[in-house]
């Protein structure tokens, strides 16, 4: 029986698969765990009550997991891999954090105005901690030879990464970073990332608010 999961609607679109990176990754999850779902698309400046019934901060995504609906990726992940453990992509504990604090980063950067406050920097500071850990640890992921949630995690955001700050700031991932450079291509050629990424004219008309704001 499939899953019935709710993710973000693109911007002007009814039904197409829209930018957030958080359905991403429960998606990722859903195919790397070959389980069938259904996806509902929601226009989230715009709410159905139903959605809103189901889940009153109106985020998403949500999932029904056992008759309940479920919010945050973060809990919907952990239930998934309880739930159907085959195949695992639990993370061991102590590369659980690797790079999770890209995305701020890349946000802070998306979002600056000022090309001398110190978010390039930080943003490089936190992508050559994933290099470091990368070049020392047996790969192609972060755990090893087998995708697991960290990954399906960093997979989306890298994404949104390289495609709005590419467009917004003509910038890219340093060439000398080579491992996390050879790490995105292996996650966004994986068939799971094909089927559940949004198209990058989305993917940048999702962030064209944050940076003109």
């Amino acid at each position: 029986m499939a899953l019935d999961i709710c993710v973000k609607v693109a911007v002007g679109a009814s039904d197409v698969l829209g930018d957030c990176p958080f359905s991403q990754r429960v998606l990722l999850t859903l195919e790397e765990k070959k389980l069938p779902y259904k996806t509902h698309l929601i226009n989230v400046s715009d709410k159905p009550q139903w959605f809103l019934d189901i889940s009153p901060e109106g985020k998403v995504p949500v999932v029904k997991l056992d008759g309940k609906w479920v919010a945050d990726s973060d809990v919907i992940v952990g239930l998934l891999e309880e739930k159907y453990p085959e195949p695992s992509l639990k993370t061991p504990p102590e590369f659980a954090s690797v790079g999770s604090k890209i995305f701020g980063a890349f946000v802070t950067f998306l979002k600056s105005k000022d090309a001398n406050d110190g978010s390039e920097k930080a943003l490089v500071d936190e992508l050559e901690a994933l290099e470091n850990h990368l070049k020392t640890h047996s790969g192609p992921f972060v755990a090893g030879e087998k995708v697991t949630a960290v990954d399906l995690s960093l997979a989306p955001k890298l994404y949104h990464l390289e495609v709005a700050l590419g467009h917004y700031k003509n910038w890219s991932v340093p060439e000398s970073l080579t491992n996390v450079r050879n790490y995105a291509k292996a996650l966004f050629s994986r068939d799971s990332f094909e089927k559940t990424k949004a198209k990058k004219e989305i993917v940048v008309a999702g962030w064209e608010s944050k940076v003109n704001a």
